[in-house]
């Protein structure tokens, strides 16, 4: 019987830091390859944000083709791209099937776990994953390394360090630090010359100067249905039809959630935004002048905007909030206005609030297998990387994408550099 050919994998341990879904797919990886695997995370349990993220409906990916799909991601998505089609939507559902847990898509194109809840899929992973040999240890929180190169980690009985062959980084963005992606990585990868994008809100809500009658009154109101519009800094126009709610301090929801990138950046290079409303997406703008120009009588001009165009309630008050007298009397620029009312944004709501983050590691200082370029066996994955996405199922496609990718950079690096061994240690036995 011949002997088994030992793989240049054996015996290597690798140590992931993070518990969400990029750190546990990567650790999946690394698991079915054979390697010895710890998983690492600051928090009590595992995937935490994943599951409040999945309370009122795991939206796990999205079933619309891939020439649909992959400009979600914008700026970044030539750098997403090749890990989003290795593991695509079809292939995420096919593994979420195969922990015994169904899909189904909604009208939408999103796709839900049949129970709508992440948390029978996150315990049939986790008991998988504890099956294939992966450790997990709660409570320890990453500090860095040592000056050996051992990794340092906090938990509650003190200070620990860890040895490990490589290492998978899915700390996250900025965004819910309650559940443990607080950025506090940032300062560590920096010192060791990783170049880090600032982390800032994605998916956010954005506050206006609302007077405080407007707020009193309409604080909470959903406004819909409407199309919102804003400008580009690229040039040109974003259009999405959706809806949205009135807060306190602006606006929130899915709507303005989609056009958070190009509010935030006209923000940070112009100090605010303009956000057009059109009110009446179904109506053309000569059918809105034609009902205006209709004679009201002795109605007030609230009662006509009701009676001839629908409009009252939150929708009524925006235009009392934001229009002056002059366009009130015109009733030409008052139909404008109704197709196209401006809303100054002034800033984002803080990173803490957002759903998820923006910025991150630079794709520029990782290579293809997402290593890190300055620190060899070194992996990144999931939000922490520099890159955005709408809700919709494609923020949680592009975390288990860039897990599945690292944890297989990590294997392809770890053979390779056991190669490089066995070769250099044949070629000084054969020293004289």
């Amino acid at each position: 019987m011949q002997t088994p050919t030992p793989s240049a994998t054996d015996g290597k341990r690798v140590a992931v830091i993070g518990a969400g879904p990029a750190g546990l797919m990567a650790a999946e990886v690394l698991a079915a390859h054979g390697l010895a695997v710890d998983v690492y995370d600051a928090m009590p349990s595992a995937g935490r944000k994943f599951l409040l993220a999945g309370k009122g409906g795991m939206n796990i990916t999205h079933s619309e083709p891939q020439p649909d799909f992959l400009p979600r991601y914008g700026k970044r998505r030539e750098q997403v791209a090749p890990f989003v089609r290795r593991f695509d939507a079809d292939r995420l559902r096919a593994w979420i099937h195969d922990l015994g847990i169904e899909t189904f898509v909604g009208s939408s194109g999103r796709v839900f776990p049949r129970e709508m809840k992440a948390a029978p899929l996150l315990r049939a992973w986790l008991h998988r994953l504890r099956e294939a040999g992966v450790r997990l240890h709660m409570r320890h929180r990453w500090l860095g390394w040592q000056q050996d190169g051992t990794l340092r980690l906090a938990h509650p009985d003190g200070e620990t360090s860890v040895r490990a062959d490589a290492v998978v980084l899915a700390l996250g963005g900025a965004s819910w630090p309650r559940l443990g992606s607080d950025g506090s990585w940032v300062p560590l990868l920096q010192a060791r010359q990783v170049e880090v994008a600032p982390l800032l809100p994605a998916n956010c809500g954005f506050e206006l100067d609302w007077s405080e009658h407007f707020r009193e009154r309409f604080a909470g109101a959903p406004v819909k249905p409407v199309v919102a519009s804003v400008a580009l800094p690229s040039g040109g126009m974003q259009n999405r039809r959706g809806e949205f709610i009135v807060t306190a301090q602006g606006i929130e929801g899915g709507l303005v959630y989609a056009l958070s990138s190009a509010l935030r950046e006209t923000i940070a290079s112009e100090g605010s935004a303009r956000l057009y409303l059109d009110l009446l997406p179904d109506w053309t703008l000569e059918k809105v002048s034609a009902e205006l120009s209709h004679p009201r009588g002795a109605r007030s001009l609230s009662s006509h905007l009701q009676s001839r165009l629908h409009l009252k309630g939150v929708k009524a008050g925006l235009l009392r909030e934001l229009l002056d007298k002059d366009t009130f009397a015109d009733m030409d620029k008052l139909a404008r206005a109704i197709k196209a009312l401006p809303l100054t944004v002034l800033r984002p709501r803080p990173i803490a609030e957002a759903i998820s983050s923006a910025g991150g590691v630079s794709f520029e200082a990782l290579d293809d297998a997402l290593m890190l370029r300055a620190l060899p066996g070194v992996f990144c994955a999931g939000e922490m990387l520099d890159w955005e996405a709408p809700t919709g199922g494609y923020l949680l496609t592009a975390c288990f994408a860039t897990g599945h990718a690292a944890g297989h950079g990590v294997v392809q690096w770890l053979k390779a550099e056991g190669q490089q061994a066995g070769l250099s240690a044949s070629q000084e036995e054969r020293q004289p």
